[in-house]
């Protein structure tokens, strides 16, 4: 790990289980790889149709666990509320210069939940006001190199495909923590219906991770998009 940074990947969700969902095998893949990787969550969830905040939080650690990955917190923004606005750019800003990410991982820019655009957008502009000195949080300047955004449930043109054989079932098993939120055949006749908690809405989750690998020439991909194109040494690092 190089010294000027602590954490290659942190990974921002508007509501526990996103960043499983549009990253989960990428986040699994960069902790095999050694990465040091830390996922926040800037809402409990609160607002969901089915479980609570209490059953989220559970689910989180469960699915943490599952990736392996080493660090997760919750910023409690406010489900459904929460604004890009100085006090939230502030907190962001707090946990960027804490955990000085070499690269930040984001909701999508527009997505059928409105706070996916809003966390995207905050993770975004956080990002940036994090490396101005003048912007006084007692900490350091810190700025991170790159800013990904995953795409979820809306279907949206990929910049760029991570390749994830080999960790889709680790990522279906994350998913599958959320016991509350996804298709539990015990639990269809205790708690109400919604988007996700199908068994198609998992067929569909595959069928995407297949959809992106194909436009990559792979057999799973993660979709990514960027507002700032990444730059690489040379055509051998393209694939």
């Amino acid at each position: 790990m190089s010294r000027d940074h602590d954490f290659d990947v942190v990974a921002f969700g508007a509501h526990p289980d996103d960043v499983e969902l549009f990253a989960g095998g990428t986040l699994a893949k960069s902790v095999a790889q050694g990465l040091r990787v830390a996922i926040v969550d800037l809402t409990r969830g609160e607002l969901g149709t089915r479980g609570t905040a209490e059953t989220r939080k559970a689910e989180a650690a469960a699915a943490q666990s599952i990736l392996g990955v080493e660090h997760r917190e919750n910023l409690d923004l406010g489900d459904g509320f929460f604004e890009v606005n100085e006090s939230t750019l502030r907190t962001m800003i707090e946990v960027l210069r804490r955990l000085r990410p070499r690269q930040v991982i984001a909701n999508a820019l527009s997505d059928r939940h409105p706070d996916h655009g809003r966390g995207a957008e905050l993770a975004h502009r956080a990002a940036f006001l994090s490396g101005l000195a003048k912007i006084d949080t007692g900490q350091e300047a810190w700025r991170p190199q790159a800013v990904y955004h995953g795409i979820q449930d809306h279907w949206l043109n990929p910049d760029f495909v991570v390749d994830i054989e080999g960790y889709s079932d680790v990522k279906a098993q994350a998913i599958a923590a959320y016991a509350t939120q996804f298709h539990q055949p015990e639990s269809e006749d205790t708690e109400p219906a919604t988007p996700i908690s199908s068994p198609e809405f998992l067929e569909h989750l595959k069928a995407r991770d297949l959809a992106m690998g194909r436009l990559a020439g792979l057999e799973f991909g993660e979709g990514f998009q960027v507002k700032r194109p990444p730059a690489v040494a040379g055509l051998s690092e393209l694939g």
